[in-house]
Order: structure tokens, then C-alpha cells, then sequence
């Protein structure tokens, strides 16, 4: 019998039934209530809440300390930033709408579209083309992408796609927007598997 380690926790925030963008946003709002050092357990039953949590701590400077499954619950731990520790939380500066990328799409222009949503949220509704590469996944994929290409990222609501546009800009793609407000918007054409 396997014994999980105890993790001390001086708050629970209860996540579970909510998608993306939810989980962070509500994450972000009881982070401000803890001291720093104080570790929150984040409860979610949203898979794409893990590259989220991740990709969130990296990017404000909060130390994610990793996630636990009970079922079809996702547990995340993360610690509150000291004052020097934290960083300011950036918005990836370029963007297109969902009726430019419907132009470009209409216009048959050179581009590639990702789609960072996990592949369930993929498989039921995605734009024809959009190739599927959760964010969760996308660093160790780089190889299967061009640089010099233009890549428009969407996810459901834009978040997850900010995340990935700002680690493809820091591994040198030059030429990448996200897509503002991605799927949870998107009145184009879809298909599903």
C-alpha cells in the first residue's frame, strides 16, 4: 500500500465544476488573501487546469509545487510569492479577433492555427485546420512547428492561449498572435471527430 505524503495547506479553494478561465481566476482572487509562503490547494475537475496552474506560477512568480488526482479531482498546490519573489503578470501583446482569423480562413491565407485546449474540448468542436497541441504538451512539440510561420493560437477563452503565445515568443517564434476570445466566441465554421 502506497501512503500519500500529508501537504499542509492553509487554504482550500474549491474549483470543481468550472472551466478555464474560472480555476485561475478564482485562484488569483484567494491568492491576494494569503501571506506569502502560505501554500493553497486548488481543487478542479478541468484537466487543462494543470497547464494552467503551471503556466500561471511561472508566470506571476507563485511557486507551483504540483498536483495531486483523487478520481476526477485535479488537487494543485501552490505557494504564495514573497514581495521580491513575484513578477508581473503579462497579457501576451498580440492578438486577432475571431473575425480576422474567419477572414483569413475565408481568404485561404498561409497560417497555422493551434488549438492548446485538451483534447476532449478538441475533438467535440474545433476549427477546421486548427491542430491539436495542449498547452500542457507544448514545449516538449516545438519541433512539429516553423518559427518563420504565422501561428495564431486559440484555446476557449483566450487565457490558455496567452500562456502558450508567451512560451512560444520566449523559444523564438516571432510571428505568433493570439486568438481574442477564442472558442467560447467562435460563430465560424467547426467540425468534430
Amino acid at each position: 500500500m502506497t501512503v500519500q505524503p500529508t501537504i499542509s495547506v492553509d487554504k482550500v479553494l474549491d474549483c470543481k465544476g468550472l472551466a478555464c478561465p474560472m480555476p485561475i481566476v478564482r485562484t488569483k482572487k484567494a491568492m491576494d488573501e494569503l501571506q506569502p509562503g502560505q501554500v493553497i490547494e486548488v481543487q478542479a475537475t478541468d484537466k487543462g487546469s494543470l497547464a494552467d496552474m503551471q503556466g500561471w506560477a511561472k508566470n506571476t512568480g507563485h511557486q507551483y509545487l504540483g498536483t495531486s488526482h483523487e478520481g476526477d479531482v485535479l488537487k494543485h498546490f501552490l505557494r504564495k510569492a514573497n514581495a521580491h519573489e513575484v513578477k508581473e503578470e503579462t497579457k501576451y501583446p498580440h492578438t486577432i479577433s475571431n473575425e480576422e482569423l474567419m477572414k483569413k480562413l475565408q481568404n485561404q491565407e498561409q497560417m497555422v492555427v493551434i488549438d492548446v485546449r485538451e483534447p476532449a474540448e478538441y475533438a467535440f468542436q474545433r476549427i477546421p485546420m486548427a491542430i491539436s497541441i495542449p498547452l500542457g504538451v507544448l514545449e516538449g512539440r516545438l519541433d512539429e512547428l516553423q518559427p518563420e510561420d504565422e501561428i495564431l493560437v486559440i484555446c476557449r477563452s483566450g487565457n490558455r492561449s496567452d500562456l502558450a503565445c508567451q512560451l512560444l515568443a520566449e523559444k523564438g517564434f516571432t510571428r505568433v498572435k493570439n486568438v481574442i476570445p477564442g472558442m467560447a466566441g467562435w460563430t465560424g465554421p467547426t467540425e468534430t471527430q
